[in-house]
């Protein structure tokens, strides 16, 4: 490592008087390593900065001599002391360093299920904290009561700083239990006009049987009842009740449709971000009228780490609004699939018995008309209200 920093020479010196020359360095108590003479010239390695004095040495005893500099640490800073971009690349890393230093680049959440990262991050800049704010302004006792009152769902809340990163540690409220209304008076109701195909009552008195036809609102378990003294007994009635029922929903297509298609020209903006703050690097605004948005966003990293300096780029994508004939088939397609995802939602509790399709159209329009019939529970609640 002192070789690094002095810099390391290797000479070799050729004449008649290479013991005088010896002796001389000597006298002069001049360092000199690894020194040996072999066909006639003495080879050795010295210091740099005994270079020109045992170069002036060597011309005295009328001595040739040749040198050769290691590569070292110190030969690299002189070789490039002139160049003005190293040395403020070196004070601007050491400035960056400095700054990173005092100030919070992450901020960890720990702890939380139910809250997300985003509410928390939220009520932290509320108070001042965020990425970029200096460690040195926080008041964690302060800053945790704050955030624990801010977010309700949030019981206990700590702060701490580790390097560069504010750790936030919070527990949550453990959440009482729904407390489910199972014993509040209630008669079921027939949801839909329906045949009675399967029965099972858990309370309440049944009305209809089996193979009976029902219309929608009927009554189907009554949840008020009385014994052989009169006596009325309220229940939350509850059962299943299995009908056959037929349901009809609609779909529309137009044969011309707006569209938005791409004209293939993009318009990149860039910006700088750091921490919270966003610096444009572009000018102007975007002019396209329709556009299609993605972003992508590259960190910078030093020697391995990555900082808070990020390079963020929006892609514009033009979109021109067009319309588009649509032929009888392709439509007929899409509201086919409009069929199927409608029945994946409304109708998956249910089983499809049969389907009914019929088409219609105009100059400007196809519909679809689809007729199910249906096998599923018809039961509805409606609460009993008791004075």
């Amino acid at each position: 490592m002192k070789n690094q920093l002095r810099g390391c020479v290797k000479i070799n010196v050729r004449g008649k008087r290479l013991n005088h020359f010896i002796n001389a360095l000597h006298a002069r108590r001049i360092a000199i390593f690894n020194q040996y003479i072999k066909g006639g010239t003495l080879s050795a390695e010295i210091y740099r900065s005994e270079l020109s004095t045992i170069r002036n040495i060597a011309e005295n005893y009328d001595l040739e001599l040749t040198s050769f500099e290691y590569d070292t640490i110190s030969k690299e800073v002189i070789s490039r002391r002139r160049r003005s971009g190293l040395i403020l690349g070196v004070i601007l890393i050491l400035g960056a360093s400095l700054y990173f230093s005092s100030v919070i680049v992450t901020i960890d959440i720990q702890g939380n299920e139910t809250v997300s990262d985003t509410v928390i991050l939220s009520a932290l800049s509320e108070i001042g904290i965020e990425e970029g704010s200096q460690f040195g302004q926080i008041n964690y006792v302060w800053s945790e009561n704050q955030l624990r009152l801010m977010v309700d769902k949030l019981a206990w809340v700590g702060m701490h700083r580790t390097g560069h990163r504010l750790v936030v540690e919070v527990t949550e409220l453990a959440e009482k239990p729904d407390m489910l209304n199972e014993r509040l008076p209630c008669n079921v109701l027939a949801a839909h006009d329906a045949e009675i195909v399967d029965i099972s009552v858990l309370d309440g008195q049944l009305m209809h049987m089996v193979g009976d036809y029902v219309f929608a609102g009927d009554m189907l378990i009554n949840g008020v009842t009385s014994d052989q003294t009169n006596h009325i007994v309220l229940h939350h009635a509850m059962g299943e009740i299995i009908g056959i029922y037929k349901e009809s929903a609609e779909f529309h297509g137009e044969f011309t449709q707006k569209r938005l298609t791409s004209t293939g020209k993009t318009d990149k903006r860039r910006s700088l971000r750091l921490f919270s703050l966003e610096i444009p690097l572009y000018f102007g605004k975007n002019r396209y009228e329709y556009a299609e948005t993605s972003f992508a966003e590259r960190p910078l990293s030093l020697f391995g780490k990555k900082l808070p300096i990020s390079l963020k780029t929006a892609t514009y994508s033009e979109l021109k609004r067009t319309e588009e004939e649509i032929d009888e088939e392709s439509l007929k397609a899409e509201l086919m699939e409009k069929v199927f995802l409608y029945e994946k939602n409304f109708l998956s509790d249910c089983e499809i018995l049969e389907r009914n399709i019929t088409e219609s159209k105009n100059a400007d329009t196809l519909t679809l008309s689809v007729t199910y019939k249906l096998k599923g529970d018809i039961c509805v609640q409606k609460d009993i209200l008791v004075k």
